[in-house]
Formats: structure tokens, sequence, C-alpha cells
């Protein structure tokens, strides 16, 4: 008996020997391989972005993306065969779609994919991390056995030869494939998915970046083939990063855009497409890359950028009006190529257009409930009729909320990624081994600082909707590093303490305040940021005068457009007068809109008084809002037109009344650029 049992010791003894030996090493080390082989770039990035689900959402932030995960988010599969039946290497009807499973499915279901693994992950959703995980492995598997690139089903001809139907759209599609892959890799630890990624970009071709925005190319597959080079230091790949540098065509390019010359395109392919310069300069140097991306930004949003902080586009760049419409595939392109841009420069400036688009745009295009979203939102939106007349593309339903947002298929599969592309880069690691708190909200970090240290980091906090952050830290043990501290730029009289003590603030690149000290558990951060009121005036203007626009909206026909508006802030808020909402399609009858904002600008802190109420229990956008504002304005006789949305000059007589405005991300239906009054009462 006693042998026996002696055995049975032995044996149980040697099982978990082989289990431990076996198990992978935590997911953590992934960050510090990256942040070694950062060593390897001439242009090291400032910040590390960390794996999906090392941040996790708290409080209202991850009401909002549990309710995604419930909603449309999770379930794209049942609604469409796109999201049911792509990346499984064989064709399908659907539109779009070619006989040998390429074409707009792929892109699609990729853009579904990415956001939904990183969802999962960030969520640590069990049932969906099952289910996007089964899809990615039917990818890897196909990669690992026959596959020349993740289209394992089809020859590396089908993407990058130009005489190929649909071989630039299958490389683009390629490319977000790309990215879901890199997630999925950094969250689960899976060595076979870095074998597919290596084993695909150490033979692929980036081809050209093209100079302007009116095609798609497979030059943005340069994000997960860096971020795999990153994780691997292998040199092929960097090699093939390097020659997309090296074209005369590119050198061009660069040149142009550094120069501000650029013609409006595509919004999606142009928040794509500038990225690609600035991460090219990580490999080169040169600081012209970087500088190239930076103009074509500035050129964009000096021309179209609407008061969400997004550049419009119906589904080229549009100008600036209160019905200019913003595709939702652009929230996620933005909140992306911007978090790559604070990774590469430090520079905060990139945050706070981060905060702006997500906490107003993101909302927006979405039901409350998460159950059904649209194609396209616009500043105003006075009735399910106003704006009425839709852009030519993609036609019929773009502004109506349904399961699939409209039949063309990219925004509702790209609206997954935007929750997780925020909540995954609320902290970065830095290369001094520290932390750095890049995005706000309530959220819980874990992550490895020192000497491999875990450490977890608590904010507690309501932000945007309170200008209070309390951040508890607790680290495995006592432990010496440094912790990055955003300082938002809209705010003028910020205060950090440590513990109780107050922290000088002085002025530091970028804004981020560093504080390195020993760090104990339950050491308290307190940061205060005032918020105050802000109202911006602006002037609409006519649509670029190009021929896609001949095609399209009455309105972008008419070059004299020149209508005064305003807007107003509070902190990164935006805020609209609300009009009720039956449901995203259908407004309540009846409501009066016929409002001009009646304030001065440098005297808003005290024409606009602000009213703050308890966060609901659980957080829906609704419009009974914790912060309200009310503003002075003037009622008088106004009736929008689908070619006359805004007064074309200031409003010079009407009743004084007081409006009441919500969050932005709250409403369906709103006026957020307002006519504007001549100040005569």
């Amino acid at each position: 008996m006693k042998t026996a049992f002696a055995k049975l010791i032995l044996l149980t003894f040697i099982i978990l020997t082989l289990l431990f030996s076996c198990t992978e090493k935590p997911k953590e080390t992934i960050t510090e391989t990256v942040l070694k082989n950062t060593s390897l770039l001439k242009r090291p990035p400032v910040f590390i972005a960390l794996n999906a689900g090392a941040v996790r959402p708290e409080g209202w932030i991850r009401d909002w993306a549990e309710g995604a995960a419930k909603g449309i988010s999770g379930h794209l599969d049942e609604y469409s065969p796109t999201f049911g039946k792509a990346w499984k290497g064989f064709g399908f009807v659907a539109m779009g779609a070619t006989p040998n499973g390429g074409g707009w499915p792929l892109e699609q279901c990729s853009y579904w994919l990415d956001g939904a693994v990183r969802l999962g992950y960030v969520l640590n959703d069990t049932v969906l991390i099952k289910k996007i995980s089964a899809r990615l492995d039917t990818v890897v598997n196909g990669i690992l056995k026959r596959g020349e690139t993740f289209i394992y089903w089809l020859p590396r001809k089908a993407l990058i030869d130009s005489t190929q139907e649909w071989s630039e759209f299958n490389s683009w599609a390629h490319s977000h494939m790309g990215r879901a892959l890199v997630a999925y890799y950094q969250a689960s630890g899976d060595k076979k998915i870095l074998q597919a990624l290596t084993k695909v970009y150490r033979n692929y071709s980036l081809g050209k970046l093209p100079e302007g925005f009116e095609a798609v190319s497979g030059s943005v597959n340069i994000d997960a083939m860096l971020d795999t080079y990153l994780l691997t230091g292998d040199t092929l790949i960097l090699k093939n990063i390097q020659a997309l540098g090296q074209s005369k065509e590119y050198q061009t390019l660069s040149n142009n855009w550094n120069a501000g010359k650029l013609q409006p395109g595509h919004n999606v392919i142009f928040y794509e497409n500038i990225r690609v310069p600035a991460m090219l300069s990580q490999v080169t140097g040169n600081p012209a890359d970087l500088s190239a991306s930076m103009k074509a930004l500035e050129w964009g949003e000096k021309l179209n950028l609407l008061p969400v902080g997004l550049i419009s586009g119906e589904e080229y760049h549009a100008g600036i009006g209160a019905t200019r419409n913003v595709e939702t595939c652009n929230v996620a392109a933005s909140i992306n190529t911007f978090n790559r841009f604070l990774q590469i420069t430090g520079d905060d400036k990139y945050s706070d257009k981060i905060e702006r688009i997500f906490f107003n745009a993101a909302s927006a295009p979405v039901a409350r409930d998460f159950s059904t979203m649209c194609y396209y939102q616009s500043m105003n939106r006075y009735t399910n009729q106003l704006p009425g007349e839709e852009p030519h593309n993609p036609g019929k339903d773009s502004y109506k909320y349904t399961r699939i947002g409209q039949e063309v298929l990219c925004c509702v599969g790209n609206n997954t990624r935007v929750l997780p592309y925020y909540i995954m880069n609320m902290w970065m690691a830095s290369p001094d081994h520290g932390l750095a708190a890049t995005l706000y909200g309530p959220c819980r970090v874990k992550a490895l600082v020192a000497n491999g240290i875990t450490t977890e980091i608590d904010c507690e906090t309501n932000y945007p909707f309170e200008e209070s952050i309390q951040m508890i830290v607790h680290p495995a043990k006592s432990v010496e590093f440094p912790i990055y501290l955003r300082i938002p730029e809209w705010c003028a009289n910020p205060t950090i303490k440590v513990n109780g003590e107050s922290v000088v603030i002085g002025k530091q690149t970028g804004s981020f305040i560093r504080i390195n000290r020993l760090w104990a558990n339950n050491d308290a951060i307190d940061l205060q940021f005032p918020m105050t009121v802000k109202v911006i005036q602006g002037n609409e203007t006519p649509y670029p005068q190009i021929p896609y626009f001949k095609v399209s909206r009455k309105l972008a026909e008419d070059k004299s457009v020149n209508s005064p508006y305003a807007c107003v802030y509070y902190g990164p808020l935006l805020f609209s007068l609300p009009i009720p909402d039956v449901d995203p399609n259908q407004e309540v009858p009846n409501a009066k809109f016929n409002y001009a904002l009646d304030v001065l600008p440098e005297n808003a802190s005290s024409q606009i008084s602000v009213e703050r109420t308890a966060m609901p229990a659980h957080w829906n956008w609704s419009l009974d809002a914790p912060v309200k504002l009310t503003a002075n304005a003037l009622e008088f006789n106004w009736n929008p037109t689908e070619n006359q949305v805004l007064p074309e000059k200031q409003v010079e007589n009407g009743t004084p009344v007081k409006i009441t405005l919500v969050p932005y991300g709250t409403t369906k239906f709103r006026v957020t650029m307002f006519p504007v009054t001549s100040h005569k009462n």
C-alpha cells in the first residue's frame, strides 16, 4: 500500500513538472521582448503598446464594452455571411465577393475579427475569445500548412500582382488580418501565431504607397509587419519594410506631402495611409518621413475638421458643415493612427485627439443598447428626414440604424474596433520600464515594471463626466519605476498629489509629468483636471470641387457656403442641443430646435452654467446625462432645409431663452453647430 502511494506521489510530481515546463511564458514578457527589440530601430518609440487584456475597463466604460460584446459587436457572424464565412478558404455569395473567396468580405470581416479578438481579451470574455480564436486559428493553421499569405488558400500573386483582379484590395484586407493576428498572439502567447506572422512577412512586399487617397493598397501592412519585426527581430522582415522607403515613388510622395501638395480623397484611406511614413521613420530615422505624416494630417484637418475631432468624409473629404458626414469607419481608423503617432512621438496632442473622438463620435452612430448602428453621423441631425439626401456612396439607408448599419458592411465591422482600440491604449509601457497614463477613464492595468515586477494600478474615476481621477498603485513588492501622467491640453490648472503631497507641475516635453519614485502597495495618485466651458466659432465651407461630388448631394454644388456657426465644449466633451428620440431612427415629433447660441466666446464661463448629477447605476448614454450645460440663446424663426442647413448670416433678432445642452455622444438627433447671434441683445 505504501509503495503504491509513493508511486502515486511520484507520478503526480512528474505530471505537475511536465505541466509547468510546457506552460508558455507569462504573456507580459511579450512587452519585454518588444522593449528589447525597439533598440534595433533608428527611431525607437517613446511609448510601447501593451497586450490586449493588460488594461481592463471599469465603471462606465466597462458597461459600454459589455454592451458591445452582448450586442452587434459580439454577434456579427449571426447577421451576415460576410462575417460568418469569410477567411474560411472558400467562395460564397455576398456583396463584393469574388468566386475564389476574395474581395470585400475579407476586408469587412478582418475589421470585425481584429476588433472582436481585442474586445474579448480586454473583457476576458471567454465565450467571445473562444469564438474568434476558432476563426483566427483557421487562418493560422492554413498558413502553416500551405499558405503563402494570410489569404492562405490563394497564391501570393492574388495580392501582389497588379494584373490580378482585386489584388490591391486583397492586400489591403491582408493588412487588417495581420493586425488581428498580432493582437491575438500578444494576448494569448501562442507561438504558432507568431510563426505564421513571421512566415508571411519574411516574404511580403509592401508594394507602393499611393500618393493620393483614391485607391487602397497593401502598404498598410506596415503595422503588423513592424510589430512582427519587433516581436522577432527578424532582419528579413526589416528589409521588406525598408524597401518601401527606398523607392522613387515614395520619395516623390514624401516631398509632396511635406510641401502640403495633397488632393481630396477617400477619408478611410487618408487616415490609414498618412500613418505609413511616420511608421517608416522608425526604421529609416529620416525626419522627413515623420513630417510627411504630420503635414498630411495638418492639411486634412485644416480643410475638413468637424467639431467631434474627425475629418469629414462622404466617403471622400467633404469640407466643414453642419450636415457633412463622418463615416463610422473613420472613428476606428483615426484612433488607430493617433495611437501610433502617440507611440512614435510621445506628443500628448494625439491623446487629446483620441479622447475628443472617443468621448463624442464613438457612441453617436451606435444605438444605446448596441443593437444597431449607422454608416454616417453628422453634427446636426434635425429629423429623420433632415439630412435626408444621402451621399452617392454607399447610397440608400446610410443614415439608418440597423443591425448591419448599411449593406456595405465595412462600418459595422470597423465599429467593433473602437472600444478596444481605446481601452488597450489607456496605458502604455515606457522604454525606461515604467508605465504611462495616456488616455483617461475608469480602468485597471496590470503589467511588468522595473526589472520584471508585476504591478497593478486601479484608476477610479467617472472621467470625462467628472474632473477627478484617483490611481491606486499595487506592486507585487515595493519597487522604483516611473509613472508618466498626461496633462490634457484643455486643462489650464491641473493638480497632482501623491499620497496627499502636491507634485510640482512644470513644463515637460509632450505634457507628460514623469514621477519616478519607490512605489509601495496602496500608494495613491490624485489628479484634478478642472474643466472650463469653451465656445469655438467658425464658418462652413463648400464641398471640395472635385468630380466625385458631381453625383452627390445637391448641397455639394453650392460654392458659396459660408454660414457662421458656434460649438460648445466642456473639457474633452462636445455639447449639443438634444432633440429627443423615440429610437435612433425616429425623433420625438415637434421638438423645438430653432435657437441661435447667444454667447460671446470670451464670456463663455459666465454665460454658460454647469450642472452635475450622479452617474447612473448602469451607463447607456442616456440623454439624462450627469453633466449638462445651460446657455443663453435666441429663439428665432428658422426652418433649416437640405441645402441651407444653417442661416447664411448672424441672427439679429429673437426671443432670449435658456437652452439645456448635453454631451454630443448621448444624442441621436441634435444641433451641435449652432447658428450664432450678432450679440445685439
